[in-house]
């Protein structure tokens, strides 16, 4: 953990501790200072004492989870501000601490309603919050100096208090109405942000009413119990328990339903996580737009393309966007996607209410444009490897047409001067013998020995390079004759009736030519068995030994120069070697199509 955060950590946990201290100790020193006749119940004293305990805790995870700082600070000022009014008795012989108390002792109310505002942004988003929370601080202005300058011990309700020191008018009627319009207009704005929110949430999409939450249905009960328990102060009877806890409660949920809303809306920003999973193979347009649906849980979304022959947005099947869906003053709003140098993407229609969590929609735009440049660099990359694969496969049959070429000339030149010359020898020889001269005939006919072994030599050289066998009769001819020279006995099954690609014929004549040279060399074999057989389009060439076993394609033993060749026509290589349990190479090379 950075030291940085240990110390913001430390810091908050203080601030709670200290304000919850506060609190349970004006509650607990309030309870005792009144008398016990009207002491209020011991179980709604404790509702009383825990609301306060409530928002703190919700304020430390609002500091972690929060889109700002401001709603951890608000609750934490409500902890402070929510001062029961049983504390007089214990601070009424201040004369300058009571008056500035009972001004502000409503402040907790208004704290209560900014943080309903500034949810879910964490801020005042629009006009009707900023009028809301400016009559409300100027209502508390007002209703602040009317206590100061206007309120005695007996009209502020407090007949133990000392006089006040501030007061500059003795006027109880003013100074009642200025208190009992507070509350009125307290209620009134408490019941307009419910309204508000309870008629939006009604009328909203599915995904307002998940951000939402129960934040509506809160402030609405707690707006209501409020507005009765105003009448019951303006007619100076008694408060109903009943309303009174009802309202406790509701308050306590506001912190919550907010902490709640947030995390809500945290856990759709994970789910991008997953959308980006969904989709890393790139932007299937149809797929795309399911799936971004499923993780706003919003069906209204609609995804939208950029055309760029025609210049033009259209669905996934291809239908334009029209003006009413565009129309940013419709109950949707309107997303655009772009690259990292501007160029148009994609438009993202969904449900207005996103907006208020616009990381929700960063993370679903760069998931987007992740997806577009995964699927872009997806089809680069295979495009590459296609002609990667092309180039080698010409490779290959430049190699195949030079050693038929170095065969030819070897066969049509070389060969046969060898033979010609040969001929000749023997007619020399032939001439000395006739005229006597035996040693003469004698030499030339070791001459002629020679020249034969390295005649032999030349033509099986010419047969490395390219078996005149495979050209006449493919590899129903070659692979038996090649393994016939193999020094361990081989079993040959070769069932690929007639001629296949040269190409092909050529790639598998060579890998069992390599494959029984290592079984010869390195296996300490003494049986080897090849098949070849047609499957499903494809030529398969199982090569099998009873040796040491062991081998490895990077061993050196020529089996990197066979995958090679192998992968250079789209075909595959498996390798099974466990020590001692001999070796089988299995090699699948796909055949053409036949043309029509």
């Amino acid at each position: 953990m950075a030291p940085g955060r240990k110390g913001r950590i430390a810091r908050r946990t203080a601030v709670l501790t200290a304000v919850v201290a506060l609190s349970l100790t004006m509650e607990i020193a309030g309870y005792h200072a009144t008398p016990a006749a009207e002491r209020p119940e011991v179980s709604y004293t404790t509702l009383h004492a825990l609301v306060p305990l409530v928002f703190a805790a919700c304020a430390g995870v609002a500091w972690k989870i929060g889109p700002t700082r401001a709603p951890a600070r608000l609750m934490v000022a409500f902890v402070v501000l929510w001062i029961p009014q049983s504390i007089y008795r214990v601070i009424g012989e201040w004369e300058w601490v009571w008056p500035v108390v009972r001004g502000v002792d409503l402040g907790w109310a208004v704290i209560a309603g900014i943080l309903v505002l500034v949810y879910p942004k964490g801020f005042l988003s629009d006009a009707f919050d900023r009028w809301v929370a400016g009559i409300a601080l100027v209502a508390s202005v007002v209703n602040l100096l009317a206590v100061l300058l206007l309120a005695s011990p007996e009209s502020a309700g407090c007949t133990a208090c000392a006089p006040n020191p501030y007061q500059l008018v003795d006027a109880p009627a003013l100074y009642g109405l200025i208190d009992v319009g507070y509350r009125i207009v307290g209620v009134g704005l408490a019941l307009a942000i419910a309204g508000r929110l309870l008629v939006r949430w009604v009328r909203a999409s599915v995904p307002a009413r998940t951000v939402a939450f129960l934040m509506p249905l809160a402030l609405f009960a707690w707006a209501t119990t409020l507005a009765a328990q105003a009448v019951t102060y303006a007619t100076a009877t008694t408060t109903d328990i009943v309303l009174a806890t009802v309202s406790l409660i509701a308050m306590a949920s506001i912190p919550v339903s907010f902490d709640a809303g947030v995390s809500h809306a945290r856990n759709m920003r994970a789910r991008v996580a997953d959308l980006m999973r969904i989709t890393r193979e790139g932007a299937d347009r149809g797929l795309w737009a399911e799936s971004l649906a499923r993780t706003l849980r919003d069906a209204s979304v609609r995804v939208y393309w950029w055309d760029e022959e025609r210049g033009r947005y259209a669905d996934a099947a291809g239908v334009p966007i029209d003006d009413a869906e565009a129309d940013p003053r419709g109950s949707h709003s309107i997303l655009p996607v772009a690259s990292p140098l501007g160029a148009p993407i994609a438009l993202i229609r969904h449900d207005r209410v996103l907006t208020d969590n616009m990381r929700l929609l960063d993370g679903v735009s760069s998931a987007l444009r992740l997806s577009v440049d995964n699927g872009r660099l997806r089809s680069e990359i295979e495009r590459t490897l296609e002609q990667v694969r092309q180039s080698r496969q010409r490779i290959v049959e430049a190699g195949v047409e030079a050693r038929r070429r170095i065969e030819r000339d070897l066969h049509d030149g070389a060969q046969q001067h060898l033979v010609s010359l040969g001929m000749r020898l023997r007619l020399v020889a032939n001439e000395a013998r006739d005229r006597g001269v035996e040693p003469l005939g004698a030499e030339i006919d070791g001459t002629i020995t020679m020249l034969n072994q390295a005649l032999r030599e030349l033509r099986e050289l010419a047969h490395g390079i390219h078996p005149s066998l495979l050209s006449q009769g493919g590899l129903a001819l070659a692979v038996p004759e090649l393994a016939g020279r193999c020094p361990v006995p081989v079993e040959v099954d070769v069932q690929a009736e007639g001629r296949l690609p040269e190409l092909i014929e050529s790639t598998a004549y060579f890998v069992v030519a390599e494959a029984l040279a290592n079984i010869a060399k390195h296996s300490e074999a003494t049986r080897a068995w090849v098949r070849a057989h047609l499957e499903d389009g494809w030529l398969v060439l199982v090569i099998r030994d009873n040796g040491r076993g062991g081998a490895s394609v990077d061993a050196g033993t020529g089996m990197l120069g066979i995958a090679d060749r192998v992968e250079a026509l789209g075909g595959t290589l498996e390798l099974e070697s466990p020590p001692g349990a001999g070796t089988t190479l299995t090699v699948r090379m796909p055949l053409p199509a036949p043309s029509d």
